[in-house]
């Protein structure tokens, strides 16, 4: 049982009687406390996909749920869903849209490294890797001897997503993505 300190992104806790995935933590440390640090988190049921915020000291003591995760690789979509195929059995995975918002934005046809979170047997979210290579569909044109300057322009990416791209980039480059921080990591 790891307490609130230790609790990191993406991971699934018990709370409430159900089973809810951490999105987000703000630390904070109150003026006047001893020492006590207080983890606001934003929480999203796995069941219901309700929103839920709640304040942790860091000494308090939380379950982590149990999860079973399935190497995946994106298939394709069908209407409102992402259909993934589980890389070892290819049992089929169906995430709503709605569901992976976030994480749609890096997922393309060949993007690798998918992780489908799974709880009692039913797909409740996917895990993407630290970084994806992604191409660029649209972007102002390179500019010749760019590379040396640090300015930086928009590029729109296969999967509509827009990120700042360094002037030398032209459209159709392969680039790398870091998932975490949405930021150009560098051609791929």
């Amino acid at each position: 049982m790891p307490k609130a300190s230790e609790i990191k992104k993406n991971m699934a806790i018990e709370f409430d009687g159900g089973v809810v995935i951490v999105r987000d933590i703000e630390r904070s440390v109150p003026q006047g406390r001893a020492g006590g640090s207080l983890y606001r988190m934003r929480m999203y049921n796995v069941v219901t996909g309700g929103k839920i915020d709640h304040t942790f000291k860091a000494e308090d003591m939380l379950n982590v749920a149990d999860l079973a995760r399935r190497p995946v690789t994106f298939s394709y979509m069908d209407g409102d869903e992402f259909v993934f195929m589980d890389s070892e059995d290819y049992t089929p995975y169906h995430l709503n849209k709605e569901t992976i918002e976030e994480e749609a934005k890096f997922i393309a046809d060949d993007t690798q490294g998918l992780v489908v979170v799974l709880v009692e047997g039913n797909p409740v979210m996917v895990e993407l890797p630290p970084s994806v290579e992604l191409v660029i569909t649209e972007t102002a044109p390179s500019i010749k001897g760019a590379s040396a300057s640090a300015r930086t322009k928009p590029a729109t990416l296969t999967t509509g997503l827009v990120i700042q791209v360094p002037e030398h980039i032209s459209t159709g480059d392969r680039v790398k993505v870091n998932t975490e921080e949405v930021r150009f990591m560098g051609r791929a």
